[in-house]
């Protein structure tokens, strides 16, 4: 496909006051998120759940793009519509995670590489003829004594860069997802370090394997301290330091960046984003691609309870809404007790 028609895909995702929905959780982690609410992982739960998420009314005007599992892609919303379609029937782009998940690296304990490149340019040709228009590959960095290793960055790097090679020969926009991980005592100075080093064999990468840059958009961690650090830097500080660590390294031919909340609060995501948006103008679309800091209330509303799809539906809406705010740095935490239409 050409780099034009990509760009244009891309640039839609992060089109103005709009984000990404990463409802592609995998089936361990939508169980862990269901017996948090006492509900059972069966198909038809999962089904009912994305379904609700997929209905709610007006929050095309703030969510752009779904990120889909493989099993969600083939489902139908209860009127029989292909999820896909459903989307796309709102204008929204849907997406789909392709890798197989992280395991061990050879010869570097307490690291790891994400797999999937075996039969993903098969799998890619049958997500494009299912409705998919943008992909998801992760690869996962983590902090710790001695780690990470060159070994492991340039590794995962070269994986991220194979995929969007892959992706975008596909005719679909790879999400490039190099996260590195927040968990750990390290300081907000020690995540700028990795998270540049990460970034720059990303993007070496991805230029030695002639991914075009006009048609990716980059899924990283905020720049912040690690969860059990004993000094948390303030948002601005978050901020300030997150989009220097971009402009030192990301091209500004990629149309957005899409950062994923990686366990932060709710509010605290996107007081971040706007925050970041409120120091612009930017190279770059400053977006968002989020998954449980958009669900979470949802879910706790909804509790797998018919009855009880409304309110989980406005709590979403609430949420994707809060976050469109972000986009243009205008969030207040006063905006969040807005009463929520429904």
């Amino acid at each position: 496909m050409a780099v034009q028609e990509l760009e244009k895909i891309a640039r839609s995702i992060v089109a103005e006051g709009k984000g990404i929905l990463a409802a592609d959780e995998s089936t361990g982690t939508i169980k862990k998120r269901f017996d948090s609410i006492g509900v059972e992982s069966t198909e038809e739960n999962r089904r009912a759940y994305r379904d609700l998420l997929f209905t709610t009314e007006g929050v095309e005007e703030y969510i752009s793009g779904v990120i889909l599992y493989d099993e969600t892609i083939r489902q139908k919303a209860l009127d029989g519509t292909p999820f896909p379609q459903l989307l796309q029937s709102k204008g929204i782009v849907p997406g789909i995670k392709v890798d197989k998940g992280a395991v061990p690296l050879p010869h570097a304990e307490g690291e790891t590489v994400t797999e999937g490149l075996d039969g993903l340019r098969d799998r890619l040709a049958e997500y494009y003829e299912l409705g998919a228009r943008f992909a998801k590959w992760r690869a996962v960095i983590t902090i710790g004594k001695g780690i990470p290793s060159e070994y492991c960055i340039w590794t995962n790097a070269h994986a991220l860069a194979r995929y969007a090679a892959l992706s975008q020969e596909a005719g679909l926009v790879p999400i490039v997802e190099p996260e590195v991980l927040m968990d750990g005592d390290h300081t907000i100075e020690r995540s700028f370090e990795v998270t540049s080093r990460t970034l720059h064999a990303v993007f070496t990468e991805l230029r030695d394997q002639r991914v075009q840059p006009e048609g990716i958009l980059l899924k990283p961690n905020m720049v912040l301290s690690g969860y059990e650090c004993p000094e948390q830097a303030p948002d601005e500080k978050v901020a300030r330091e997150t989009v220097r660590c971009f402009r030192h390294h990301v091209p500004a031919a990629v149309p957005g960046i899409v950062f994923l909340s990686g366990g932060q609060l709710d509010e605290q995501a996107t007081a971040r984003l706007s925050a970041m948006n409120a120091m612009g103008p930017h190279p770059w679309e400053l977006s968002f691609s989020y998954g449980r800091a958009l669900q979470a209330p949802s879910l706790k509303a909804w509790l797998g309870k018919e009855e009880n799809v409304e309110a989980a539906q406005q709590a979403y809406y609430h949420r994707a809404k809060m976050n469109s705010a972000a986009r243009t740095g205008m969030y207040a935490p006063e905006m969040e007790k807005e009463a929520v239409p429904a």
